[in-house]
Formats: structure tokens, C-alpha cells, sequence
């Protein structure tokens, strides 16, 4: 799949934003994804461009320590724009990684180790851009279609009968066909049963654990004790194969 990546940097020492652009670029052209990038020395202007002026970007490599708005705060409010953005912090301190961790930051890259651990960072982003990207799916129905981004479900639900419901990021929408029937013609590793009566994206599985999984939605939903190992085994599975 041809996707072109778009990617800020942002750092208030301008020989930072160098090192880190060209350590981007050395690792996507490795892997053969194409990107475009934006840079910007000061975190006022990159929250300007997205929230006046409407820049989308995928992955987003922030600096924490930086004057006027930190990179912490910033990711904050970039996030309400850009909910689905990808950010990579970037920092001397280690104990940022916990706060990075609740703001659902895709990863924490120390100075310390800034060489190895961005490509890989940058590397495992891009691989995951390009597997949410493209793939909808479709509801055909009397007087209207509907098309449903992969990327935006977060699961499949049995709602009586031959009846389904599917939860995604665009609100709920009803198909009258069953859960077995939209798993074979979604047919796609990324969605799993994990319970008779649920579907669900794994890409949008944060955790499981005590027989739940915890979605990026805030949602819980039950995983059944049957399921259990074989949800495992197949989150592993599938995050091994394209990570």
C-alpha cells in the first residue's frame, strides 16, 4: 500500500531538529515509506498550524523540554485536533515517561539512547500508519451506503438475532447481517472474536487483563474464558507480524 506519511518535528534547538529529521528520513526510506516533513523550532507555531490553519499530520516528534509550552502540555492540545496523530517524545528526563504513558503517547524515546531507539520508534509508527490506512468498510442498504474507515472500528457487536452493531469512531451503525457474516467479509487478521457476541479491532485493544479488553475508546468488553488464550495468541501474533 502506498501511503505518504506526514510528519512534524519539533524542537527549540534548531541543531536538534536537524539530527532528528535526518534520522527520520534515513528510516522510512529504509522500509520504503514515503513521508513528507514539516519542522518547527518553536511548539506555538506547530499548535497554530493545526488548530488556524488545519494541518493534518500522522506522527508528530515532540521535544518536552522546550519555553513557553512544553511538549507534555502541547501534545495535549494537539490531541484534540488530532486525535489519532502518533507522538513520539523526545527528552533527557525519564520521568516524563509515566505522564507520556497516560496521555496515550505512541513512545518515549530518551536523549540518552536517541540513535537506536527513534528508528525503531519512527520505524514501528510509520508500519502502523500505513496498516490503519485505506481499508473501509461498506453497508449497502434500502436508500443509502455508508463506508466505515477499518481504522475507525473499534468492534462488532451481536444485536439480536442476525443483527449487528458497529461501534467506531463515526457513532454506531446497524447492519442486518450477522457477526460471522461481516468477520468474513471484513477478512482481515487485525479483527478477532472475542467473545460469541463481540468482534473487535485490535488495533484499538490498549490491554487485556481479568478477562477484559480495554479499548482506546475508554470502552471494556468482556473476553470470554474460552476465547481468552487464543485472543492472546493472535494479538501476538498479529503485532508480530507487522511491528
Amino acid at each position: 500500500m502506498n501511503v505518504l506519511i506526514k510528519i512534524a518535528i519539533c524542537d527549540d534547538e534548531k541543531e536538534a531538529v536537524i539530527q532528528h529529521e535526518d534520522i527520520v528520513k534515513r528510516s522510512l526510506k529504509s522500509c520504503g515509506i514515503g513521508y513528507e516533513i514539516i519542522t518547527y523550532t518553536r511548539g506555538s507555531n506547530l499548535l497554530f498550524d493545526i488548530t488556524d490553519d488545519h494541518f493534518f499530520f500522522d506522527l508528530i516528534l515532540l521535544d518536552i523540554e522546550m519555553p513557553g509550552i512544553t511538549g507534555m502540555d502541547l501534545s495535549g492540545k494537539i490531541k484534540l485536533h488530532l486525535p489519532n496523530v502518533k507522538i513520539i517524545f523526545i527528552t533527557s528526563h525519564i520521568e516524563y515517561a509515566i505522564d507520556a504513558f497516560e496521555l496515550s503517547i505512541f513512545r518515549y524515546v530518551p536523549k540518552s539512547n536517541l540513535a537506536d531507539r527513534l528508528v525503531s520508534a519512527v520505524t514501528d509508527a510509520a508500519k502502523l500508519i500505513e496498516l490503519e490506512a485505506g481499508k473501509e468498510y461498506i453497508i449497502q442498504a434500502a436508500g443509502r451506503m455508508e463506508k466505515i474507515p477499518y481504522k475507525e472500528i473499534f468492534y462488532i457487536q451481536r444485536d439480536g438475532g442476525k443483527n449487528s452493531m458497529i461501534v467506531s469512531g463515526m457513532g454506531i451503525s446497524k447492519v442486518r447481517k450477522s457477526l460471522q457474516q461481516i468477520f468474513e467479509e471484513l477478512d482481515t487478521p487485525e479483527f478477532i472474536f472475542i467473545a460469541r457476541g463481540y468482534i473487535v479491532n485490535i488495533i484499538q485493544i490498549m490491554k487485556i487483563s481479568d478477562g477484559m479488553a480495554y479499548l482506546k475508546n475508554g470502552e471494556t468488553l468482556p473476553v470470554s474464558r474460552s476465547h481468552l488464550q487464543e485472543v492472546k495468541k493472535q494479538i501476538n501474533k498479529f503485532w508480530g507480524a507487522h511491528i
